[in-house]
């Protein structure tokens, strides 16, 4: 757990932001409130936070499998506990959620959805999809899609160094919708479990 720091209530907001203010019904998320202590980078990332959270071309289904994994691979609690809750309204099962905790990727994974998973790991581990996973990739995801794998799991690993470095607690909101569905103990003991098999395989 890093270092916590206050989050800014939106009343202290510098009003250059708000556009974003309105735009989360005054209400922003705990992670916005700590990004708004740089009103600058809050604003220039905005459009681009827009376009990841809701899966870009990929859509927010496969959006949000991108999301999951790298959380776990950050054992990033924020982020996986508010992605939990997306998820589940963006169509993904609990039972799809908690597999994105396996690092090893069964046969009970769609294509598509494993090849995604894949160039996470691919991503978080050399930095670029290997040849493999983007021949997997391109059989069901055209160029931008695959742009967008890229560019989601970038986004989400900025925010989740930010997270850990500040130790962000999950918006209470958000707690009280996955109450019973997840918790911060067993996603970082599968967080751990993760990382132990990532090192021996």
């Amino acid at each position: 757990m890093g270092q916590s720091i206050s989050t800014k209530n939106v009343s202290d907001w510098d009003p250059c932001l708000t556009p974003i203010a309105d735009d989360m019904q005054g209400a922003p998320i705990n992670v916005h409130k700590l990004m708004a202590h740089n009103p600058a980078l809050l604003k220039a990332w905005w459009s681009f936070r827009n376009h990841s959270v809701n899966g870009g071309s990929l859509g927010p289904r496969s959006g949000e499998l991108v999301i999951l994994r790298v959380a776990v691979h950050l054992s990033a609690w924020y982020e996986w506990g508010s992605h939990v809750d997306r998820a589940l309204r963006c169509g993904l099962s609990l039972i799809e959620i908690e597999a994105v905790l396996d690092r090893s990727i069964g046969p009970e994974w769609a294509t598509p959805d494993a090849a995604l998973l894949c160039a996470v790991d691919d991503l978080i581990q050399t930095h670029q999809i290997s040849q493999p996973t983007l021949a997997k990739l391109e059989t069901h995801f055209d160029t931008a899609q695959i742009m967008d794998v890229i560019a989601i799991h970038g986004m989400y690993v900025i925010l989740g160094c930010m997270i850990k470095t500040w130790g962000l607690p999950l918006d209470d909101a958000v707690q009280e919708r996955i109450s019973g569905l997840s918790s911060e103990a067993v996603f970082e003991t599968a967080a751990r479990s993760f990382h132990k098999f990532k090192h021996s395989d």
